[in-house]
Order: structure tokens, then C-alpha cells, then sequence
């Protein structure tokens, strides 16, 4: 009985990083003209990596991250014209990334264009990185990246791209940019 008590203590930490997406994301996908919806858990990270080149430095580089992952989960909408979906389709994510288990290290809102972007960590008690969660709202678009496991926010940049993540500029965000490489 111990075991398994510690077994669940032990799993909790994951679990606090692993994002729920509200079913109301499901209703988006019929007004999007474009849709990217990607669930990968640790099993399915492995066997995808292994398609990886050991001899190609950027894919050896995305395999050594993909490693320390336990699961990555994006969703993204594209829509044909602006007003397609509320902030209230997405705050429930949003209650989810609070202190203590998230801390926001980016935040970048522009009312000129309406593009926004939030980076969410998430940290264990021993100070690793242990979650990474990426929002980017735009008035055609809505983009969720859910990374849960081992990964620093700079690794992100290795990661987009493969895996249905898109490529995100950290740099770029930090300097008012778009939050994404056109």
C-alpha cells in the first residue's frame, strides 16, 4: 500500500503539467479552415523520434530533447476571417497556467495587430523545467503548445517544426515581433 502511495505521489507533479483542453476546442475545428491537432504521449514521442536522423545535427539535436518528454499536445485554428472564437474558448487554459505549478517568462500583446503570445513554464520543487506551454492568439489564429517533461524554454526553437509544433521566435516575441517565423 505504501507503494502505491508513493507511486501516486510521485505521478502528481506530471499530472499538475499535463493541460486539459476544454471540449469547446472541438467546436472551433468546424469554423477553422485549416486545423492541427497533435497528441503525442511518451510512447508515441519515442517511436516518433526514432524516425529521427542521428546523422542530420538538427534532427540528433530534437531527438536528445525529445528524450527527456513525457508528452506533446497542439492545437491550432486557422480561421478565414477575424471573430471566429472568444477569449472565453480559451480561459480555461488560462486558469490552469497559475502559480505555483506556472509562471508566465513571456508575455507579449500588441492592440495594433491583436497578436498575443504567452510562454508558460513549469517548475518542480527541485527547480527543473518539468512543462512548457505556449499560447499564441491572433485574430485568424489560435495556437496551444503543450510540452510536458524535461525541456528549457530555449529549446523550444529546436522543436518547432517537428512533431506538428510550430516554429516560435522566442527572440522575436521578446522584441514586440510576431510570435512566429513566416
Amino acid at each position: 500500500m505504501k507503494i502505491a502511495y508513493l507511486a501516486l505521489f510521485a505521478l502528481l507533479p506530471v499530472a499538475a503539467q499535463e493541460l486539459k483542453f476544454p471540449a469547446g476546442l472541438d467546436r472551433l475545428a468546424e469554423k477553422a479552415t485549416e486545423v492541427v491537432d497533435v497528441t503525442l504521449d511518451g510512447a508515441l514521442l519515442q517511436l516518433a523520434s526514432r524516425f529521427l536522423s542521428d546523422k542530420d545535427a538538427d534532427e540528433a539535436k530534437v531527438k536528445k530533447l525529445v528524450g527527456g518528454l513525457k508528452g506533446i499536445y497542439v492545437k491550432s485554428f486557422q480561421f478565414d476571417k477575424e471573430g471566429e472564437y472568444q477569449e472565453s474558448d480559451i480561459a480555461s487554459i488560462r486558469a490552469q497556467l497559475k502559480p505555483p505549478a506556472w509562471s508566465r517568462i513571456v508575455g507579449v500583446h500588441t492592440k495594433k495587430s491583436g497578436d498575443n503570445a504567452d510562454v508558460y513554464i513549469a517548475i518542480d520543487a527541485g527547480g527543473q523545467f518539468t512543462g512548457l506551454c505556449i499560447l499564441s492568439v491572433e485574430p485568424k489564429q489560435l495556437t496551444i503548445v503543450s510540452i510536458v517533461g524535461s525541456i528549457k524554454p530555449e529549446d523550444i526553437r529546436q522543436l518547432g517544426g517537428n512533431f506538428g509544433i510550430p516554429k516560435f521566435d522566442i527572440g522575436n516575441i521578446h522584441k514586440g515581433g510576431s510570435s512566429k517565423e513566416e
